[in-house]
């Protein structure tokens, strides 16, 4: 792995933790909530509970999409770094940036119990600033071996035009 892939790295790193951190406390019964059960409450949704009934419409689209992040995150991104070509990579960076600014949506929806939330929420919420990141740096950086024998073929032939 390349040095701009250590961003990406720490991005799985702090993702895994988040998982088995506090993400919040249930308001009825004040409970920590590990981040798998976060995950898991908010899939509701479309993976039926009893433990969880949403308000609205509005709140299950707003959870289900947020599983949809984290489910890029931990099934496509890993070969995104391994496997993905430049371009991919840069589309990679803009849908992980997008998933960080829509999943401060929680920040809102929790309106003044905001403070319910917990490390492993902040720290889901920093993994995908970081794969972002990584992922820009790694798509500037990173050049496939097409382009490269393209870049010696322009330089061989501009050298002996």
């Amino acid at each position: 792995m390349s040095n701009p892939n250590h961003l990406t790295l720490g991005a799985w790193i702090v993702h895994v933790a988040s998982w088995f951190l506090p993400a919040c406390r249930v308001q009825d019964i004040g409970a920590p909530v590990a981040g798998w059960k976060a995950f898991r409450l908010a899939a509701c949704a479309i993976w039926p509970s009893e433990e969880v009934q949403f308000q609205t419409v509005h709140h299950e689209v707003l959870a289900t999409l947020s599983v949809i992040t984290t489910l890029f995150f931990v099934l496509c991104s890993p070969w995104v770094v391994l496997r993905g070509s430049r371009l991919l990579r840069r589309w990679s960076a803009w849908v992980a940036a997008a998933a960080f600014i829509f999943n401060m949506h929680w920040i809102i929806l929790f309106g003044p119990q905001r403070s319910q939330l917990a490390i492993g929420y902040f720290l889901w919420l920093l993994s995908f600033l970081l794969l972002a990141i990584g992922l820009f740096v790694s798509s500037r950086l990173v050049v496939s071996v097409s382009e490269q024998l393209d870049e010696t073929r322009i330089s061989k032939a501009s050298g002996q035009g």
